[in-house]
């Protein structure tokens, strides 16, 4: 259908595309341009923000439930909203992280270099930390409280059960981001008008619709950590909501380069037609 259109003339036509060569793994260069020290301020500033807001309405829900608060669909919005309003204000600067499970799965798939990688875990991190650190500084009695938005495995369920809503949970989201920022895909559908935040926020909204009542969703190892160290309480489980996501993140890697993208057969078919074969890309 949409092929018929092209060709008719009623939908301009795909852009061509090439398959963007991997990034280096270290490269000395990047070191001293403004670029990464431009984009590493970015990523903490829009993860700070992200754990004002969101831990604001965490706090502010627990301490008016009922009819009078905003409940758990408000607090996914929450969570969804902010994303999709960063990503897009940060996505031409850092690419809109906003989440070490994102930046290590970007950075499994070679889109990302490892000093930037690294740069902008520890940005999150620290972005994430200051953000809680005003949101308890503004309400400390209720911070304490109503447990600071920290995440923890919630009672009737195990830590198995956690740890497996982490893992699909940040599949959700990763796989998500690949699918919404891949170029090709770019390409092929550049007569759909996509904004890639929308389904960006909109996937983290579901997911926290779905696992807020397990582990109150962490998928967002910055996030976890930066209200973990504020409310400064039971360190046990934290392990999951580093786990799960970078296991979810490397799954959802592996399964869009790999399965849905083919890289691996692309380089053989490629290496094959070069040689003379009959077999091509």
């Amino acid at each position: 259908m949409v092929k018929e259109e092209v060709e008719s003339g009623r939908l301009p036509a795909a852009k061509d595309y090439k398959d963007p060569a991997p990034v280096t793994l270290v490269d000395a260069a990047e070191l001293g341009r403004w670029s990464l020290y431009r984009a590493v301020i970015a990523e903490f500033v829009a993860t700070l923000l992200f754990l004002y807001i969101t831990m604001a309405t965490v706090i502010g829900a627990s301490r008016n439930a009922g009819c009078n608060g905003v409940g758990l669909l408000g607090i996914a919005w929450a969570f969804g909203g902010m994303i999709f309003v960063l990503v897009y204000c940060t996505a031409g600067i850092s690419g809109g992280h906003i989440n070490p499970a994102v930046t290590f799965g970007l950075f499994l798939a070679r889109k990302v270099s490892l000093p930037r990688a690294l740069a902008y875990m520890i940005a999150q991190c620290l972005g994430a930390i200051c953000g809680a650190g005003l949101v308890k500084g503004f309400q400390r009695s209720f911070y304490e409280n109503y447990g600071g938005g920290a995440n923890f495995v919630h009672p009737g369920y195990s830590l198995g059960t956690g740890l497996a809503a982490e893992i699909i949970g940040t599949f959700v989201l990763v796989y998500t981001v690949f699918s919404a920022t891949d170029p090709k895909r770019n390409a092929r559908d550049s007569h759909v008008p996509v904004l890639a935040p929308l389904p960006i926020g909109f996937a983290v909204f579901m997911v926290h619709l779905a696992t807020i009542p397990i582990t109150g969703t962490g998928i967002n190892p910055a996030r976890s950590f930066g209200a973990q160290v504020i409310y400064n309480h039971d360190w046990h489980q934290h392990w999951i909501f580093w786990v799960g996501p970078f296991l979810g993140a490397a799954i959802a890697a592996a399964y869009h380069q790999y399965v849905l993208r083919a890289v691996p057969f692309k380089a053989l078919t490629t290496s094959f037609s070069r040689s003379g074969n009959l077999i091509t890309v």
